[in-house]
């Protein structure tokens, strides 16, 4: 599991595909410390195994369901990519439920400052816009954020200027494609609904829900 919160921008060294996977090299420096064989680290928001330490980085295979989910296919040596490790049961939780399995890929339409803060505004299916809710929480290339806006085809963020500078969202323009991960509690509640007919509105109004 992550929270979104972004620990380090690392580099993507190299990416050896064969047919619809992959192995992901990438440099890294700040999350190596206590890196071991086997750990999970989101890679833009992408929940990767590791699978070798290469002393300045680590390695990664990428299976067909991530490729055909995410944007990592569209990696190329030198491209930047947000890095988390996964949380730790001592740590603090500062953003939001990640786990970095990647609902699908959004296009951002527009992108414009607001004062010290930028909005992006990110053109998506209606497959991931169903979870999207006003001040609720979404996952943009693993960096943990909240919706100030949602239209027919679209929501909005507000990023501030540390999430800027230490994210791949600082470089980001229109016309980049980017990992959505949705709040998983509303996936949750979707299905549990679906599947237990007695719970209606009916029946919820009658408890003062």
């Amino acid at each position: 599991m992550f929270t979104g919160i972004v620990e380090e921008l690392g580099v993507v060294k190299s990416i050896e595909k064969d047919g619809h996977c992959a192995v992901l090299t990438i440099s890294a420096s700040r999350i190596l410390g206590d890196l071991s064989l086997g750990d999970s680290v989101a890679v833009d928001g992408v929940c990767l195994t590791v699978t070798r330490l290469t002393g300045n980085g680590f390695c990664a295979d990428v299976m067909r369901e991530t490729v055909e989910r995410s944007k990592l296919w569209t990696l190329r040596p030198g491209s930047p990519v947000n890095l988390e490790r996964a949380m730790p049961a001592n740590g603090r939780f500062g953003g939001h439920i990640v786990a970095g399995h990647i609902d699908g890929t959004g296009v951002i339409r527009t992108v414009r400052r607001d004062e010290n803060a930028v909005r992006y505004v990110v053109r998506a299916g209606p497959e991931i816009l169903r979870y999207v809710v006003e001040k609720g929480s979404i996952a943009i290339d693993g960096v943990s954020l909240t919706v100030t806006a949602v239209t027919q085809d679209a929501f909005e963020v507000s990023v501030i200027p540390h999430t800027a500078e230490n994210t791949v969202l600082g470089a980001a323009r229109t016309g980049d494609m980017v990992n959505l991960e949705c709040d998983c509690i509303g996936k949750y509640v979707e299905k549990l609904l679906g599947k237990t007919g007695d719970i209606t509105e009916e029946f919820l109004a009658r408890y003062d829900f």
